[in-house]
């Protein structure tokens, strides 16, 4: 009997090295739909479409790795389905056995239900069949729309307003990147990006693309305005891959549920990354995270606990950043139903951080151009120790100095 991993991404990749490094010596097989070994998805947004990375850097691990640790990798491979009786995972023409099966299959980019959608020249940033077609259009691109105002659609705005482009944002949100940071660091990348020439669109959605021949030329917004487009980039959230789970009759809500072990209500499957809805320690509800940390952490818990036996919970500190061309935001904790804010340093100057509390108890630190907070931030947070928003807002509170001295009193 083996452990099959499907979803060859940065966690089932995660977790077929796991399982070598915690002494799992049964074999293991990494299934992957895409053609390409596992490979980095961050840069697509950022260094692969400048040029600057080429796509054997893109590459988690040499095709080597998986060779010299017994890791038979499938790629270009889809399964159809699971039988849970049989303990099998069922391939285009045949079916592979599991003693532990984890299901790893990410999420697609959710899809955009306006008319003229389908125009070439409409596109998503998800995968790299994605990023080498968008880099390619980049090339001859005048005017760029991007529809969304997250993670991806920002990065890639930078992107391209770095490489001369005119690119336009619409957000159907009040503010930038709202279901993950706080209004301060919303309000400094909209004035950010505008200053670098990107025209933001808050509270505006699209209620058609415009085409000729096929080819996209333009968006109708929500606004009543028209924006010229001869290439138009799609983040408006993902939908998780949870079908097969579905299928197998596993509980499935806006991802596939899981327990403080990252175990399915089937004891053989664990579910991980961006298709995973699991009990967080910190918070009180369910939570699916698009992260490449916390897939790597899911990863790591979920193959120790199949290599070992180790039966703890799940306890990792959601962390997430992002790179806007220069400007790096680092978040620690999930800053979800915050009331209060307490700034750290000055936006102005471009070096800042945000420390989020909720009913008096600090749940997110956001850092802009400060590493070492963020360092700090992750360290307080997981220890433990409680900051107060009064504590927080004294004139001579330094995050670091605080942060050593909970080290020193726990240690």
């Amino acid at each position: 009997m083996s452990t099959v991993v499907v979803g060859a991404g940065q966690a089932g990749a995660q977790v077929a090295a796991t399982l070598r490094k915690d002494g799992y010596d049964k074999p293991i097989t990494l299934i992957g739909n895409e053609p390409e070994p596992p490979y980095h998805r961050p840069p697509l947004s950022k260094a692969f479409l400048l040029g600057s990375a080429g796509e054997t850097a893109l590459h988690l691990r040499d095709e080597s790795f998986y060779r010299d640790n017994a890791i038979e990798l499938r790629l270009g491979t889809w399964v159809t389905g699971i039988d849970r009786s049989a303990k099998e995972v069922r391939l285009v023409g045949a079916t592979l056995a599991y003693e532990h099966l984890v299901l790893a299959t990410g999420a697609r980019p959710r899809p955009l239900a306006v008319p003229g959608a389908d125009f070439d020249g409409v596109l998503p940033l998800r995968s790299l069949a994605d990023a080498r077609e968008l880099r390619e259009r980049m090339a001859s691109a005048r005017s760029v729309v991007i529809v969304g105002g997250g993670f991806i659609g920002l990065e890639f705005a930078a992107v391209a307003a770095a490489e001369g482009r005119e690119v336009t944002l619409l957000e159907v949100g009040e503010r930038l990147m709202g279901r993950s940071v706080t209004e301060q660091v919303s309000r400094y990348f909209a004035d950010a990006h505008v200053d670098r020439g990107v025209r933001v669109r808050l509270g505006t959605g699209v209620v058609e693309f415009l085409g000729r021949r096929g080819d996209v030329t333009g968006v109708r917004a929500t606004d009543g305005q028209t924006h010229a487009a001869d290439l138009v980039v799609t983040g408006v959230g993902v939908v998780p891959n949870s079908e097969l789970a579905d299928q197998a009759g596993l509980a499935v809500n806006n991802g596939i549920l899981v327990d403080t072990s990252l175990r399915t209500a089937d004891p053989r499957i664990h579910a991980i990354g961006d298709c995973a809805r699991f009990l967080s320690a910190h918070l009180t509800v369910p939570v699916r995270l698009e992260s490449v940390q916390n897939a790597v952490d899911q990863a790591g818990h979920a193959g120790r606990r199949i290599a070992t036996g180790e039966a703890r919970p799940y306890r990792e500190l959601p962390c997430f950043w992002s790179d806007q061309k220069g400007i790096k935001l680092q978040i620690a904790g999930l800053s979800t139903g915050y009331d209060h804010v307490q700034l750290l340093g000055d936006p102005a100057g471009g070096r800042f951080s945000t420390l989020a509390f909720r009913s008096g108890r600090l749940v997110a630190v956001e850092s802009v151009g400060r590493p070492a907070e963020h360092m700090a931030a992750r360290r307080l947070l997981s220890s433990g120790r409680e900051l107060t928003p009064v504590r927080a807002a004294a004139p001579d509170f330094d995050l670091k100095t605080f942060t050593a001295d909970t080290a020193g009193l726990t240690a």
